[in-house]
């Protein structure tokens, strides 16, 4: 059973009950479009008591809120009630909720595509807000007046770039005037929020629009301040001029290409990233231009390479340098260092070392600084195919212990 097929299953039970359910939001939205749907939600006219009554198995996850969710067939099909929703104090969730009938449903949703209904049994769609023309126009508007949808929920004014992003449509230009007034109240979302929706922008092929869309609302500008400052317009070029499909981090990586690193790793903090995420951003800002450098030594070229965001640095390095000069982009020492990489062939890029620690405190090295320093010599001259057996390793630790210690002399 596929989710549409749940969602429509559960449709059928609460009509043979007598209550009024169709599929509602997204999914009607998507279906129009020709586009495959995320999820299939359910709106009825029951309440959440009657719709538990009626599934063996359901989740109470937003009762108060009028929500349940069904579990059936292995699939969870979340159950709203039809309602109106008010005092949104926090600038996220409402305080007040009233169960009310479809059109009143439809009036509080956030944009016109988002807010029909399509019932499956008579394959009709029910439009209360527009949304149909507005599919045709392909334009994102809010449902009512743009400032009191933003003003009940600040994070739609990021949706609305996402939406616009996904599907390639217009911001309406009254729902866009809107935004750029409320887009200091997007600061009051949690980071995690708003990296969810970033990410969704970010991570499209589309995602130069949107990241375009970001700056030039002023969204932007009040997630990370001092964005703007520090050169947006290379940063939404570099992210123009990236392979794609890209994920999450080297996007932003992209969108702060024009931003010291240590800047850009403070602000990116408010998106509560994963280490994981965090590091492999630091990777790239922190190594721009490193790939430039056309007397690289084979030790450092092998190293590089032996990182797990290599390609990434490669492709960051390739938009960048496109999105100062161009399509031709000044590429020659990349194209240049491709051809090395292809010219080394299938070669170990991380060997073992030839020698540990105890090794070297064994032919005389101090312990601590000095085996530190010069494992890492000894790694280097490895790297450069120096050394390729431990004997050779052996003689080249007691001729660099011997100039080390001439040189304390």
């Amino acid at each position: 059973m596929t989710h549409r097929q749940a969602a429509v299953k559960v449709i059928r039970v609460l009509r043979r009950n007598g209550f009024e359910a169709l599929l509602a939001g997204g999914c009607v939205r998507d279906m129009l479009l020709r586009r495959r749907a995320k999820d299939y939600d359910v709106a009825t006219d029951a309440r959440p008591n009657e719709v538990c009554k009626l599934f063996r198995r359901t989740l109470k996850v937003g009762v108060k809120f009028g929500v349940v969710i069904v579990l059936i067939e292995g699939m969870h099909v979340e159950v709203a009630t039809f309602r109106t929703e008010a005092d949104y104090k926090d600038g996220r969730h409402p305080t007040s909720v009233e169960f009310t009938g479809a059109a009143e449903d439809a009036s509080r949703r956030d944009f016109t595509i988002n807010g029909m209904f399509f019932d499956p049994i008579s394959k009709k769609v029910i439009d209360y807000v527009g949304g149909q023309e507005d599919l045709k126009k392909r334009i994102v508007r809010t449902i009512g007046k743009a400032e009191d949808r933003f003003a009940e929920d600040h994070l739609r004014m990021l949706r609305a770039v996402r939406f616009s992003t996904q599907l390639g449509f217009m911001i309406d230009p009254a729902t866009f005037a809107a935004m750029r007034k409320m887009s200091p109240a997007i600061k009051k979302i949690s980071g995690e929020r708003i990296s969810m929706e970033m990410e969704g922008i970010l991570a499209d092929p589309n995602r130069a629009a949107g990241a375009g869309m970001l700056v030039e609302s002023g969204l932007a500008g009040h997630i990370f301040s001092g964005l703007v400052e520090c050169e947006s317009s290379l940063g939404v070029g570099v992210v123009r001029e990236l392979p794609r499909r890209v994920d999450y981090p080297l996007a932003l990586a992209g969108l702060f290409a024009g931003c010291g690193t240590r800047f850009a790793v403070e602000k990116l903090g408010i998106l509560k990233l994963s280490r994981k995420q965090s590091k492999h951003i630091r990777f790239l800002l922190e190594n721009r231009g490193r790939l430039l450098n056309d007397r690289m030594s084979l030790s450092e070229l092998k190293q590089i390479l032996a990182e797990p965001y290599f390609e990434d640095l490669f492709s960051f390095q390739k938009a960048v340098q496109k999105a100062k000069y161009g399509d031709r982009g000044n590429l020659a020492a990349l194209t240049a260092l491709r051809k090395r990489i292809r010219d080394l062939g299938d070669i170990e890029l991380k060997p073992a070392p030839l020698l540990d620690g105890h090794d070297l405190v064994r032919l005389g090295a101090a312990p601590g600084g000095e085996v530190g320093q010069a494992a890492r010599e000894m790694y280097i001259a490895q790297l450069e195919g120096e050394l390729r057996t431990i004997k050779q390793a052996e003689q080249w630790v007691r001729r660099w212990l011997k100039k080390h210690k001439m040189k304390e002399g």
